[in-house]
């Protein structure tokens, strides 16, 4: 391979979920080395990546509705496969990347038919699929790659004793540059915006769902209240590609029958710009992130980086790279641990800590990533490919 690489990197929507977001981030260092990248995502007439991206962006067209999740995957893989095949022919690559299961499974296609040599999968985390074919594509974009990577530790045990593969550990990044505690003039606009009058404001970032545990952090936050009672839970976030629907419903329930109030105890904004997120970070007084199943946990550096204590599983990832000055830690899993945790980061000294950003924040960047990835790229992309799996 030429010294400049060529960089194909597939993810699966246009819109800001951590697995886009790693994308993003990746392809700017990547560019930033100097080499030749195109992020590809299937997007809707009208649809545009979430945010500018300095290389190329390259929208892989795809029909807006779907029946349920298993058709909109097979839609989006069929996407992929119908864009990608005319444009291998055209253009040689020397490294396509994808960053899930639906772009693993469109290239794995692509390398039965001859149009590539191999594929590099990054797995960010597993989903408990109970539907045969999502898990069966699942377990094919892992498994039909040349090379797998992964974010954390956790993954990379995860891999070799679930479908006995072998993966390497890049690990993600922050931005300091853009994530700072220093405010500008966005953040109480976006605080009149969202309605932010309470103190202290305790965010969720990633939409309800349970996999973020959301139900958990509300009825933290619910025990919580009497003692704070200006208190607000600001969740944000949620453009999923999944089904969440008997979870939200259930969460709608939960908060029913906690006497909270949406719109002002309890504010739910749905997918945010992403120029906002900085601010947002930075107008909380928590970031709790009592999840029950990570890849890494992106928005955890980032809220650290602005200056914002957070909450967090005392479960791997987390616990592989934060401690006890970078986190106060929750049993994700008890309502009364998560609570406990949510106070303890209140502590006025737990802020002071992070008025610079601490150590964790500078050992994670974007440019030592892409630098990983390019000694993978360079090591592995040149090794024989494994036979590919089908399914």
């Amino acid at each position: 391979m030429s010294e400049r690489l060529r960089i194909g990197l597939l993810t699966h929507s246009v819109n800001p979920r951590g697995g886009v977001v790693h994308t993003v981030e990746l392809a700017q260092a990547l560019h930033a080395l100097g080499h030749t990248v195109t992020v590809f995502a299937p997007a809707a007439a009208g649809q545009r990546l979430f945010r500018h991206i300095d290389c190329h962006f390259e929208p892989v067209p795809v029909a807006p509705s779907a029946t349920d999740v298993v058709d909109m995957a097979r839609r989006r893989i069929d996407a992929f496969v119908d864009h990608l095949a005319p444009r291998l022919e055209q253009t040689r690559f020397d490294v396509l990347h994808a960053q899930d299961g639906l772009g693993a499974n469109a290239l794995a296609t692509l390398q039965q038919r001859g149009l590539t040599d191999g594929f590099v999968r990054t797995v960010h985390h597993l989903d408990p699929f109970s539907d045969p074919q999502l898990a069966a594509w699942q377990t094919r974009g892992v498994r039909a790659a040349r090379a797998v990577l992964c974010v954390s530790r956790l993954w990379q045990q995860r891999l070799q004793d679930e479908l006995g593969v072998q993966a390497h550990c890049v690990n993600n990044g922050v931005d300091l540059a853009r994530y700072t505690g220093t405010p500008d003039a966005r953040d109480s606009a976006l605080a009149q915006r969202l309605g932010l009058r309470g103190a202290p404001v305790f965010l969720a970032v990633g939409g309800i769902e349970a996999r973020k545990n959301t139900r958990r952090v509300l009825q933290a936050f619910a025990l919580l209240k009497p003692a704070l009672p200006q208190a607000q839970l600001l969740i944000a976030g949620g453009a999923s590609l999944l089904d969440h629907a008997d979870y939200l419903q259930a969460f709608r329930e939960d908060l029913h029958d906690s006497g909270l109030s949406e719109g002002s105890d309890v504010v739910i904004t749905g997918a945010l710009d992403d120029a906002d997120m900085p601010a947002l970070f930075r107008l909380a007084d928590v970031l709790v992130m009592a999840s029950t199943r990570e890849g890494f946990g992106l928005v955890v550096l980032e809220a650290l980086a602005s200056g914002t204590p957070v909450v967090a599983s005392r479960i791997a990832p987390f616990t592989e790279y934060l401690d006890d000055d970078s986190a106060s830690w929750a049993d994700p899993l008890d309502i009364t641990s998560i609570a406990q945790a949510m106070r303890h980061a209140l502590d006025p000294a737990r802020a002071a800590l992070l008025r610079t950003p601490p150590p964790v924040c500078h050992r994670y960047s974007w440019a030592a990533s892409a630098a990983r990835h390019v000694e993978l790229y360079r090591a592995l992309c040149i090794a024989p490919a494994r036979q590919p799996a089908t399914v």
